[in-house]
């Protein structure tokens, strides 16, 4: 495979060292770039229209413009819709239209597009309409909300699509040819680095710089990897020990079904002068977090607790937090709903930023019908059952089982009707 060099200078950032020199090169977007796609057609057609090209960052709009430019022998010019204004672009469509009694046709790449007001928007129309220009915009915005009407019509949108694995795959490859480098990671650490990028071409090469830079052995695993490129956390001022000491034990104690033991911390904390809003909220964690739908009522039980406590203050309003902090002890206990909900951010960070299915997204306009939104959506109450069984979760994702309620309290509900919608979802299967 060739490494695109683009006249490239040792100073530059990798990201651009690689930038592709031809569209064959360019990864992730087969659907507009491949043999059959939107581009190509134009492109064999020798008819490249004004384009609105709509995806995340770091997956190529820039340098696709450049290179639709270049292949079709347009005159390239950029601009960004956060430093420019209508002088601007006077300035840009007046060199145009001398290009164009010259017989050049100018290619306007607008990068941020969105970025620019109803006015500046506008005066894009009659340049556009009169071919003195071929506008191609870039967006991360939604075109339907983003962009004017007007200009939508007369501009046609391409999707990009993020950076899938094997993209972003390919990507480090070159990156590794291009430096005559082997990156110092374990394949886990290698999976790591491409689930860190989210599908963003850039940044994936950004951080595979940083790591070119440190010596090949011993390779980096993922927690290595996590602990060089992650944020530092902003650290908290733990200066009050008896204060978390005192907090932990009434949560464990109320963990434990001990009413006792945790009236006694309760009882010490608010001698010590504890604020029993703070109390409040942590027993209103801990109703989630310890109890779930165990008991639905747990977390009414402590709001109801911190407003009247609200409402009465001290001392009044201290038993009320007591009696709330009864209930929660003697409750039945689940922790199932606060597991489900670390299973789901864990498998969120691991997937990125995939779209939903298609046919559950709403389609408030014409181009989102156009581009498929909404469309074969199963209305569940039209089902005789009320359970269409259909599927929610990214396209080839596979079913995770995140919530797994326990044989105590409500849980027990719970797990039938879960039990009965999957074999509902396997019958329809």
């Amino acid at each position: 495979m060739p490494i695109p060099q683009h006249g490239a200078t040792e100073g530059q950032p990798l990201a651009e060292r690689l930038r592709p020199q031809a569209l064959a090169e360019i990864v992730g977007q087969d659907h507009l770039l491949g043999p059959d796609g939107s581009l190509t057609g134009m492109l064999k057609r020798h008819t490249l229209a004004s384009l609105i090209l709509w995806g995340p960052p770091g997956v190529g709009k820039t340098t696709i413009a450049r290179l639709l430019a270049t292949q079709a022998g347009l005159h390239f010019r950029q601009i960004s819709a956060v430093f420019s204004g209508v002088a601007d672009l006077k300035k840009v469509f007046d060199e145009a239209r001398r290009l164009q009694s010259a017989g050049h046709t100018t290619l306007l790449f607008v990068d941020e597009i969105h970025r620019f007001n109803r006015a500046q928007q506008d005066a894009f129309l009659p340049v556009v309409e009169a071919g003195i220009i071929v506008l191609v915009g870039a967006t991360t915005e939604n075109p339907s909300f983003a962009l004017n009407g007007a200009l939508l019509s007369r501009c046609q949108v391409l999707v990009l699509r993020r950076l899938d694995d094997a993209a972003m795959a390919q990507l480090l490859e070159r990156a590794e040819q291009a430096t005559g480098h082997s990156l110092p990671l374990t394949n886990g650490a290698r999976a790591s680095l491409r689930a860190m990028a989210d599908g963003d071409g850039r940044a994936l090469l950004n951080m595979a710089e940083q790591l070119f830079a440190l010596p090949p052995e011993p390779p980096l695993d993922e927690a290595a990897l996590g602990q060089l490129l992650a944020r530092r956390a902003a650290l908290y001022d733990r200066d009050r020990e008896e204060h978390y000491n005192l907090i932990s034990a009434l949560h464990k104690s109320m963990r434990g079904s001990d009413a006792d033991a945790a009236l006694y911390w309760l009882a010490r904390m608010l001698a010590g002068g504890e604020d029993p809003r703070y109390i409040a909220r942590r027993i209103t964690r801990f109703a989630s977090e310890d109890i779930g739908l165990a008991d639905p009522q747990a977390l009414p039980q402590a709001l109801a607790a911190w407003e009247a406590y609200e409402r009465l203050g001290s001392p009044e309003g201290e038993i009320c937090i007591a009696q709330a902090v009864l209930y929660l002890a003697t409750a039945p206990k689940s922790n199932a709903a606060y597991k489900a909900l670390g299973a789901a951010n864990r498998a969120a960070k691991e997937t990125g930023s995939l779209m939903p299915p298609m046919n559950i997204l709403n389609a408030p306009t014409r181009l989102m019908q156009q581009l498929g939104y909404g469309e074969g959506y199963e209305y569940d109450h039209d089902a005789e059952d009320g359970f269409s069984g259909a599927n929610y979760f990214p396209e080839g994702m596979g079913r995770p089982d995140f919530y797994r309620p326990i044989e105590r309290g409500f849980e027990r509900e719970i797990m039938k009707r879960l039990a009965y919608w999957q074999k509902l979802r396997e019958d329809k299967a």
